[in-house]
């Protein structure tokens, strides 16, 4: 029973996605906040969870990344919809995100897996911190001024490192992929 917790606490990730788009629909931030906080506590603790005490399995590779990505995506499209921020930051997670998705697809065929890294990580923690900090600034009615500026530039540092992790990722993959030796270069290196 306990192996499946990191599980249960993804799917409860999931479950609190539509909480945190309709508290910032209805302009409702500090909720927003606060079970977007939770959500966040809970991805740390499953990951923790599933490291130590070796509760990894492929329902949790699945659903971790699943409800980490649905998360940030709606609550970036919502912050969007409510002109909190800039609609090119959504724009710039959502095509990582499918080609993201069209390369572990390809990797998947050639049996080549890559796991997450720090600079995927850091990338998370920042795009996190920018959203908490724009829903505390809209719960306190702050739209310009240092402040402001100050998460828009959190905002462009964790997209920085979204598209770096996103290259960085690319680069191990291309690194990793088993490459089949043709017949005839064989061929060559036998008689040779």
């Amino acid at each position: 029973m306990f192996k499946y917790i990191p599980n249960i606490l993804s799917m409860c990730r999931l479950l609190l996605i539509p909480t945190i788009t309709y508290s910032v629909h209805e302009g409702n931030y500090l909720v927003a906040v606060i079970v977007f906080t939770i959500s966040s506590i809970t991805d740390i603790v499953d990951g923790f969870i599933a490291r130590k005490f070796n509760y990894v399995t492929n329902l949790g590779k699945l659903l971790d990344p699943l409800a980490d990505k649905l998360t940030q995506i709606s609550v970036i499209a919502s912050l969007v919809i409510k002109n909190i921020i800039k609609s090119w930051i959504l724009y710039v997670l959502i095509i990582k995100e499918l080609l993201l998705i069209i390369g572990s697809a390809v990797l998947y065929k050639k049996k080549t897996v890559v796991h997450s890294k720090w600079y995927g990580k850091l990338a998370t923690v920042l795009l996190y911190l920018a959203i908490v900090c724009s829903l505390v600034l809209r719960y306190y009615n702050i739209s310009s001024g240092i402040f402001a500026n100050m998460n828009f530039s959190l905002y462009c540092l964790a997209i920085t490192c979204t598209v770096f992790a996103f290259f960085m990722y690319v680069k191990n993959s291309i690194k990793n992929i088993p490459v089949k030796k043709s017949k005839i270069f064989s061929q060559k290196n036998s008689t040779g």
